[in-house]
């Protein structure tokens, strides 16, 4: 995983819509936020694979920025 494209990644957690991150189960956030990586960044399947597996340890995490960002804006 290059760091451009971790730093691409947490560009998409950032800016995406808050309830779109929260509203999804684990599975379909990690396979939303791949689909939304692979738009901008050409990735060969072992980079899937490690992206994939990289999402999935930080759901947590992901949905905590979520959280925090709309608790902001009430």
């Amino acid at each position: 995983m290059s760091p451009s494209t971790l730093r691409q990644l947490w560009f998409i957690v950032e800016t995406s819509q808050s309830q779109t991150l929260l509203n999804l189960d684990d599975n379909g956030l990690v396979q939303w936020l791949l689909k939304q990586l692979k738009a901008q960044q050409l990735l060969d399947h072992d980079e899937t694979t490690a992206f994939s597996h990289y999402i999935a340890s930080r759901v947590p995490l992901i949905r905590d920025l979520a959280n925090s960002r709309t608790m902001i804006f009430k």
